[in-house]
């Protein structure tokens, strides 16, 4: 029996190139600012128009500043890409929502909130955080420039097919441990290259167990572990959250969407190339510690010794723990730090928003932080004002910043200075990634919170 993986892939099969890729059709094109300019330009040189202009809709997110977005940018780099979407947007008669349109947001929290990535898809975007979509029951994956030419112009793509591998998580995750713990845990144990060549598919009670946000967030961590893509079988919990939407299906297209959706799931007998367990009572609050999101430990651990680690694996470690001033050994909890970041595609959704609402209700922002709260999206930003959450932040000295991806790379205004400790709900913590010099420290939106109230790492439990 084939997997849900196969199911989807095997439908949108166009041709198979002999000893070759497979000719695969896609139903959604993304395009941002940053990988679509090249694109763009290969169309025009070509003389090219989109062949399906209706499947791809364009929204910047990278360069947009998170404040006074109502004015011109002011960093000549990021208006450029941001005027050049716009500008192609318009020539190439595509959907284009810029920067203030209650549409706008980041590509990849905009598109599951309007309905516009739905189960059974195939969906691409220029960036590799496009597996987020996949917690619709789609297959999603980022593709290069060169690629992104490709669908615009023939709405297909050549792709090699990936393995298949299956991750359960059983059992019932503790208080205090969300979506962004399970994807850290299991980042710290496949490490950053253990899912590489494979797609992998997301199961057991934990998933079960979680909403579609908390779905959203674990998807688009799958390709920290180097997988092509990660996605989760549609269910109950997938329908409620379409049911609606903007672009959803309606009336009578509705009813038979779903019943067809009910169809996508992997065989009870299917077979996958790679089967992982894991178990729920093992994860607990997480922290990285180094310049890599597998480099992680439970929030109670320490920093593994040296002798802990593979002879070759040495100097890296080193070299990572240099970098952000740890030492082997150290315990983490109490580390003061400077920043706080909310947001990214990753944790920049409703639910973030009301989970470091809920711990820091009654508090007050650490005078040593420097706290960056940015929606994911317009229709975030106005979720957060309908529940009357931005007046639990403001009345604990936080403030809310315009939609984009702000602090999650430094390519807009909202960098961390060199040598400070950043507490960051993103997706990546690299070196330089935040800005040239900062140390990220990748986490949940509980720890970001406990952390920007208490000005150093902090066990959010404590406050649970």
């Amino acid at each position: 029996m084939n997997t849900l993986f196969d199911k989807i892939w095997d439908k949108h099969v166009v041709q198979i190139v002999e000893d070759g890729p497979t000719q695969l059709y896609i139903d959604r094109l993304y395009c941002h600012e940053v990988t679509s300019p090249q694109a763009f330009d290969g169309m025009r040189e070509r003389g090219l128009r989109c062949f399906r202009p209706k499947q791809i809709f364009c929204m910047p997110d990278h360069n947009t500043p998170t404040h006074d977005q109502d004015k011109p940018i002011e960093d000549p780099v990021s208006k450029k890409q941001v005027d050049t979407l716009s500008k192609n947007a318009k020539e190439f008669g595509l959907t284009h929502y810029g920067m203030m349109d209650k549409s706008n947001g980041i590509i990849h929290v905009v598109g599951p909130e309007k309905g516009l990535s739905l189960p059974g898809m195939t969906i691409v975007c220029g960036d590799s955080h496009t597996s987020t979509h996949g917690a619709m029951g789609a297959v999603a994956f980022g593709i290069g420039t060169s690629e992104v030419e490709m669908v615009l112009a023939s709405q297909c793509i050549l792709q090699q097919k990936p393995k298949s591998m299956r991750i359960s998580i059983n059992g019932k995750l503790q208080k205090g441990v969300t979506p962004k713990d399970v994807a850290l845990y299991l980042m710290s144990k496949l490490t950053t290259s253990g899912a590489t060549g494979y797609f992998v598919e997301y199961a057991g009670d934990v998933v079960k167990d979680m909403t579609m946000e908390g779905r959203l967030t674990l998807c688009n961590l799958s390709i920290e572990m180097g997988a092509r893509g990660g996605f989760i079988a549609p269910d109950e919990t997938t329908f409620n959250y379409i049911k609606g939407r903007e672009f959803a299906p309606k009336g009578e297209d509705w009813d038979k969407a779903v019943s067809y959706w009910k169809t996508l799931k992997s065989g009870e007998d299917a077979v996958f190339d790679k089967e992982l367990t894991f178990d729920a009572a093992d994860i607990e609050p997480r922290i990285t510690y180094g310049t890599n999101p597998g480099m992680g430990i439970g929030i109670t651990e320490c920093v593994p010794a040296l002798d802990a680690i593979e002879e070759t694996a040495k100097a890296g470690f080193m070299k990572a723990l240099n970098y952000m001033g740890f030492k082997p050994g150290q315990k983490l909890l109490g580390h003061p730090i400077d920043y706080v970041f909310l947001g990214a595609c990753t944790n920049g959704r409703i639910e973030d928003f009301r989970a470091f609402a809920s711990i820091v209700e009654g508090k007050q922002k650490a005078d040593n932080v420097v706290a960056w709260l940015v929606p994911g999206s317009w229709a975030v930003d106005h979720q957060i004002r309908e529940e009357g959450i931005d007046k639990i932040l403001e009345a604990a000295g936080f403030q809310i910043r315009q939609p984009g991806c702000s602090a999650c790379l430094a390519m807009n205004d909202d960098k961390i200075p060199a040598g400070k400790y950043s507490v960051s709900t993103s997706n990546r913590n690299f070196e330089g990634r935040q800005g040239p010099g900062a140390r990220t420290i990748l986490a949940s939106p509980l720890v970001a919170a406990a952390a920007a109230i208490t000005g150093k790492i902090t066990d959010p439990r404590v406050f649970i």
